[in-house]
């Protein structure tokens, strides 16, 4: 416990401070320039978040030392970050997310990724900040409730002049092996071929993205989480211990115009493609790899290492200039007390956040109305 807490500690309270100041830079870039031009505000802002993001990114490639091999054809990977994409996923581990960001790093459009999250997710600091301040479209998990925010969002990236990346987990929650077994039991009822590796899709919220997105996004980037069967499946609390790990991605770029039309076939297309996902996930866990695609060389950029380093340098000489300006007393060392212990704390709701089994999925209603109420997570 208390090696965890002597790795923790530092990280957190580098990530804590560096965060709460790009929180700020933030807060005043929405208050005084987005009023102004959204534009310019999310431009700027793009290059604020990803001194935060890129934070994470150091964690995931430098610290950990977790390895991404990334599986598509040449043309989809000189596309990626250059165009605007819906992207869809399986939700296999605890850090799907942040293998997205790594990927999107590599391609240039780290600030600008979006996705479809819970509302809670919104309140976390720091990182929950960073995300509502960069356009992150947050949910309730139900239909009423959440119709009217999903249009907003959607309505808003019609004039979001860089390329972004709009995120949606379609099955609604982390992948679980007792998820599984649920999604497994409400298959056969309903006469659904039965997944295996991947939870079945709920399609509400992805009908809605098409539907609104297709005039002005071009492209779907399917994509598939896969750990091999030999590395242990990656969290964030084993990052924070420096365990490495290795991670498979496959990305299928498919045209959105090649969709249905109506929201009943974006929803079957949406099932049709998990379906023929599970099928890729089995035959990965025979062969180890995504074989029909070229693997990728996506590198490891210095640049998470820099921000890093230049964070640590200017609040180890900012704690310096403080403790300096404000002489000894004991209220003082207290207050530095509490707040390790604030940090401490914080770090472990960002763990325990994070972890698949906290993780609570979408109440199943009555098969009749099944499609009308889930949306993804």
């Amino acid at each position: 416990m208390a090696i965890a807490a002597a790795i923790i500690l530092p990280i957190g309270l580098l990530f804590l401070l560096s965060g709460l100041i790009v929180n700020f830079i933030q807060a005043l870039l929405f208050i005084l320039v987005r009023p102004c031009s959204k534009n310019i505000y999310r431009r700027i802002n793009k290059e604020v978040t990803e001194l935060l993001w890129l934070e994470l990114i150091w964690l995931f490639d430098w610290w950990a030392n977790v390895k991404v091999e990334l599986y598509t054809d040449q043309e989809t990977f000189g596309l990626m970050g250059k165009e605007h994409a819906l992207v869809i996923s399986n939700h296999r581990s605890d850090i799907d997310w942040l293998v997205g960001w790594v990927i999107a790093q590599r391609v240039g459009c780290l600030g600008s990724t979006i996705a479809l999250a819970k509302k809670s997710i919104s309140y976390l600091p720091v990182l929950g900040w960073s995300m509502w301040f960069s356009g992150y479209i947050s949910l309730e998990r139900s239909w009423a409730k959440d119709e009217n925010t999903l249009k907003s969002g959607f309505q808003q990236l019609n004039d979001f002049h860089q390329p972004f990346w709009l995120a949606v987990f379609v099955e609604g929650t982390r992948f679980t092996h007792a998820k599984l077994l649920a999604a497994q039991e409400y298959a056969t009822s309903a006469g659904l071929p039965i997944p295996r590796n991947v939870l079945i899709p709920r399609t509400k919220g992805f009908v809605a993205a098409v539907s609104h997105l297709r005039s002005f996004v071009p492209a779907i980037y399917n994509i598939t989480f896969a750990i091999p069967k030999d590395k242990p499946r990656p969290t964030l609390l084993r990052m924070l211990r420096g365990c490495s790990s290795v991670v498979h991605v496959r990305v299928e770029r498919r045209l959105m115009h090649e969709l249905p039309e109506d929201e009943s076939g974006i929803a079957q297309w949406c099932k049709d493609v998990f379906v023929v996902k599970d099928t890729l996930l089995e035959r990965h866990l025979v062969t180890g790899t995504f074989g029909d695609q070229e693997c990728q060389d996506i590198g490891r950029p210095k640049k998470s290492l820099l921000v890093v380093i230049c964070w640590s340098c200017f609040l180890f000489f900012s704690a310096i200039k403080f403790f300096e300006w404000c002489p000894f007393s004991w209220g003082g060392v207290v207050f530095c007390a509490v707040f390790l212990v604030f940090v401490l704390v914080l770090m472990q709701i960002l763990i325990v956040f994070s972890k698949s089994e906290k993780s609570i999925a979408p109440k199943v209603p009555p098969r009749n109305t099944l499609e009308e109420n889930l949306l993804p997570a």
